[in-house]
């Protein structure tokens, strides 16, 4: 299942905009347009691991709501990233002291978005959380990066989800179904060289050694 973040945004084209874009790189995304919408839909849910928080919002502003996610026992510690249009030291610093942990000002790039959302996940994450090592594999499964031998090594997303499956079940054998079941989300026998040339992309980018086939089964994780 994929890593959630959720987008305070009220203005409605903005908050479309990167809702896509967030889940083309991988994450769940839950939108809503005001800090009422966000605290009614959230209650129950599982914490995300991170939040987009615009500060102009109507109704209860930004700054209101991260001081309530703050003092929640369940959001009390979930990265908080500002977005907003004002610019001006005094905002920033109020953002900073009620507990965001970055603040980005409209209008930014997406790259410099998805940048400080890396960055925010790699400061904030509880050592051993979220960081899978396998051999001179390095997988930071909230960052969503995979490095060998400290180098980092870019993946397309369902190569890192193919990783990701292969490293949580390190040593266990998987067959092509089970791994097209979990990652791509079909059980069609027929597709099953999808999963073959995945592995060869990962073996080319990691090692040949990192993965094994068992012939007439499927694959596991060394």
């Amino acid at each position: 299942m994929a890593e959630a973040i959720v987008l305070v945004e009220d203005d409605s084209s903005i908050r479309e905009m990167l809702r896509y874009f967030l889940q083309s790189t991988g994450y769940e995304v839950r939108a809503y347009e005001s800090g009422e919408e966000l605290f009614a839909a959230e209650e129950g849910q599982e914490p995300p691991v991170l939040c987009l928080l615009d500060i102009m919002l109507p109704g209860i502003d930004g700054l209101e709501v991260l001081r309530r996610l703050r003092a929640g026992a369940h959001t009390r510690e979930c990265p908080v990233i500002m977005l907003t249009a004002r610019t001006a030291e005094m905002d920033k610093v109020a953002g900073l002291e009620s507990g965001a942990d970055d603040y980005i000002v409209k209008p930014f790039g997406l790259m410099e978005l998805q940048a400080r959302i890396k960055a925010v996940l790699r400061r904030t994450r509880r050592p051993g959380d979220t960081v899978l090592r396998c051999g001179s594999l390095e997988i930071d499964t909230a960052a969503r990066e995979v490095r060998r031998d400290g180098v980092l090594v870019e993946l397309t997303y369902k190569e890192f989800e193919l990783l990701r499956l292969l490293a949580t079940r390190r040593g266990t054998v998987l067959s092509r179904e089970e791994i097209l079941h979990t990652v791509w989300d079909y059980d069609f026998t027929g597709e099953t060289r999808t999963v073959d040339m995945h592995v060869k992309t990962l073996r080319q980018k990691l090692g040949e050694q990192i993965i094994s086939t068992v012939r007439g089964v499927g694959y596991k994780m060394n």
